[in-house]
């Protein structure tokens, strides 16, 4: 099982939006450095709704290279098309990925029997270990503890990244699924709480400007030491609350930049970062004492 601290990896660009690669393998070595348990890369901090099919599975072969087997890669490979995920998820494993993440479909709206079936077929296509994805607040899609646990029962569908924010799920999950099914905190906010209430990491956007600290604070609570994992948090609550001042990706992408590990660039629809939040940002940036 992928434990710990999963970063949800940014993905750096030059100015008019092209892929910086070298920035990229200069931030996989800064997450291996500082402590970090796995990376995820092509999630929605990795901007993968902008990148084509070509550039996406070219960011995950990359990143499954510049890591060569130092720590697990997990791959997204979700998408509001069965046949669009099925392949990305096949070209995920072709690249090396340890595993893939899958967001429920956005924009459709599908059913709870769709949501099943849609899992199933990739799962039953695709021979990879699976997490699923719920962050309703950004597909507009909810899916329940019980639809869950139907798809837990597919050997090679490991885990579930619940980013609702809400700690009452992950009892309610894990009663309903076996002791080896990974629950994942997808909410950095109340990511601590999640891990001493018996999750298994957090897949986290603060991980990549704190990620040491991030790192501690999760082994701690994965640990059971409430007073250590609540310490360390602490310095981390107004990067948790402040990361998330404008759309995720746009304030971790700035501050990453901030930190000097790469450059400022962005992509359509998404913009920078305004200039109103920086200190704001930097603030909290200074808190963690990561400048």
């Amino acid at each position: 099982m992928i434990q710990g601290s999963i970063v949800a990896l940014v993905t750096p660009m030059e100015n008019n939006g092209a892929i910086d690669k070298e920035s990229l393998k200069k931030l996989v070595e800064y997450h291996i450095e500082q402590g970090t348990d796995s990376i995820l890369v092509m999630g929605t901090t990795g901007e993968s709704a902008t990148l084509d099919e070509n550039e996406h599975c070219d960011v995950i072969k990359c990143v499954v290279d510049y890591v060569a087997g130092r720590l697990p890669v997990i791959a997204g490979t979700g998408a509001n098309s069965t046949t669009e995920a099925v392949l990305l998820t096949g070209r995920a494993k072709q690249a090396g990925a340890d595993a893939c993440l899958l967001v429920t479909p956005y924009y459709n709206k599908p059913t709870a029997e769709g949501l099943f079936q849609h899992y199933k077929v990739i799962a039953e296509t695709v021979d990879i270990p699976q997490i699923l994805y719920n962050v309703p607040s950004r597909t507009g899609c909810d899916m329940l503890p019980e639809t869950i646990a139907r798809l837990a029962k597919i050997d090679n569908i490991v885990g579930v990244k619940e980013a609702t924010g809400e700690l009452d799920r992950l009892k309610i999950i894990r009663d309903l699924c076996a002791d080896d099914f990974a629950i994942y905190s997808g909410d950095d906010a109340t990511s601590c709480e999640f891990c001493l209430l018996g999750g298994n990491g957090s897949i986290t956007v603060t991980g990549n400007v704190a990620p040491k600290l991030v790192h501690e604070m999760i082994k701690a609570a994965i640990e059971g030491n409430r007073k250590l994992a609540k310490t360390i948090d602490s310095k981390l609550v107004a990067l948790h609350e402040h990361l998330f001042i404008q759309s995720n990706p746009i304030p971790v992408k700035w501050a990453v930049a901030e930190m000097g590990l790469m450059g400022k660039g962005i992509r359509l629809p998404l913009t920078w970062l305004t200039e109103d939040c920086f200190d704001t940002l930097r603030s909290a940036l200074q808190q963690a004492k990561v400048i």
